[in-house]
């Protein structure tokens, strides 16, 4: 079974991502591209791939497909990050993308992203139209149209291109590199052996700023590791701070849309506060305005510097295509989710981990002291906040609807001694307390899974939130 999810379609490579698979979905986009495509002009789908295993190859079997359907496959030379590929769309025109990845998913998962012309994710719709055409096929016991490769090279259908520059000097654009420049410092990048490995550094070797990668060399089994920058994948970035007395650590995940970072004393910097700090930079110091998106799950220090500095929130179910959407209709000053997608004003609507990478740095330039220094300052003026996330495995599982209401029917009136002032449903069930503390549980919708959020003042208040939501799951389920 064939489904996309909010950010395309992924699987096991050899169990259901396979090369047969892969061709039916790829006949499905084209058949949805040219289903809508304009007569004048053939249509263009913009291709590019992670470092997981094969993916270079299947990203190859996808331009076939669409060159077999008269459409003009951009189909890039090496890996690349997924926000450079979702910004060639909107830089050629293109009527779609697709990327070749799992993004942070586990080594043995390979994916198919598909954007769209905007450059970002595909809207339900978008993708309901995909499954359409699939299940379409199956009906008609139809199978793809492929191209041989090299016909499709002679007749300019599959052309290999360079992604990264164009991008590059975009986000060059977003970002005051002089300054970062003058600040001349001293940065650890780590590519999680993911596609974003050598961004980075070919960006700023634009400046004076010292940069040492790590695991930047392909590696499709990401060294026994999960390419996604959490605390407890990033013992490497760690230590290469430590040990090169480094100013920050910047990582990036398997396919570059997300962000994580350590402080010059070694410490995780989560995607909470990199979107806070950036926040308030462009804000106080940028003096940019706008309205600020935020996912469910994403800090309370949002809420207060909106509050501060007189600026909309919105705030969304889990997912950055949530974001995109509140981003190409109103003008949107930052949207980001606790998992470290995050854009801003003037870039595509998608996630982008070497954007806030440099945007990071930016800050840290701006304000001219250790990021240690300047987090404690955020912490003081809009906390203290402190985040955690468990995932509590059920016995059973039940309609993530079904969970929700039974929650909503028992709702204490007290959780951690503190009030629960209001409840939202909007994605799962999230408890606001008194004291602006807040727990979330959301069901998962394909397996017995409950993830529950928590933050809170201190990290012993967090424990407590995340114990009594786990007890609070464990109780309805039954």
């Amino acid at each position: 079974m064939i489904s996309f999810g909010t950010d395309g379609w992924r699987a096991v490579i050899a169990d259901t991502f396979t090369f047969s698979n892969l061709h039916l979905v790829s006949q499905a986009v084209a058949d949805a591209i040219n289903e809508s495509a304009s007569e004048n002009n053939p249509p263009q789908v913009v291709i590019g791939y992670d470092t997981r295993f094969l993916s270079d190859r299947f990203a190859i079997e996808v331009a076939r497909v669409m060159a077999g359907n008269g459409i003009i496959a951009w189909l890039s030379r090496s890996d690349v990050p997924t926000p450079a590929v979702s910004f060639n769309v909107v830089d050629k025109k293109a009527d779609a993308g697709v990327v070749i990845t799992a993004s942070h998913n586990p080594p043995r998962y390979n994916g198919f992203k598909l954007k769209a012309s905007y450059g970002g994710s595909a809207t339900q719709a978008q993708s309901a139209l995909v499954e359409r055409h699939l299940k379409q096929m199956e009906l008609n016991a139809r199978g793809p149209n492929i191209m041989d490769y090299q016909r499709g090279i002679d007749a300019d259908l599959i052309r290999r291109f360079d992604p990264s520059w164009v991008y590059f000097q975009h986000i060059g654009e977003l970002v005051d590199l002089d300054l970062i420049s003058g600040s001349e410092l001293k940065v650890v990048t780590d590519a999680m052996y993911g596609s974003g490995r050598g961004s980075l550094p070919a960006i700023l070797a634009r400046t004076r700023t010292h940069v040492t990668e790590i695991r930047g060399i392909m590696n499709p089994g990401f060294g026994g590791i999960h390419p996604e920058p959490i605390l407890k994948y990033l013992t490497d970035l760690t230590a290469a701070v430590q040990r090169d007395q480094a100013h920050v650590g910047l990582a990036t995940d398997g396919d570059a849309d997300r962000i994580g970072a350590v402080d010059n004393l070694g410490n995780f910097v989560d995607p909470h506060t990199i979107f806070a700090l950036v926040l308030r930079h462009l804000v106080e110091h940028r003096k940019m305005s706008g309205d600020v998106v935020k996912t469910i799950s994403t800090t309370y220090m949002i809420d207060k510097m909106c509050k501060k500095f007189g600026l909309e929130l919105h705030e969304t179910p889990v997912g950055f295509n949530h974001i995109a959407d509140l981003m190409m209709k109103h003008d949107v000053l930052i949207g980001g989710e606790e998992s470290g997608g995050i854009s801003v004003k003037g870039h595509i609507p998608e996630g982008d981990g070497v954007l806030m990478g440099l945007l990071l740095l930016e800050v840290i330039a701006k304000q001219d002291a250790p990021l240690n220094e300047i987090i404690a300052d955020l912490q003081q003026s809009f906390g203290p906040a402190c985040y955690a996330r468990n995932d509590v495995h059920l016995k059973v599982q039940l309609p993530k609807k079904t969970i929700v209401e039974k929650l909503q029917d028992t709702a204490p009136a007290t959780l951690n001694g503190q009030t629960v002032n209001r409840i939202n449903t909007m994605d799962g069930i999230k408890y606001y307390m008194a004291d602006d503390s807040w727990l979330l549980i959301r069901p998962s919708g394909t397996e017995p899974v409950l993830r529950i959020y928590a933050e809170a003042p201190t990290q012993d208040d967090v424990s407590a939130l995340l114990a009594a939501g786990g007890t609070m799951g464990q109780t309805v389920i039954g």
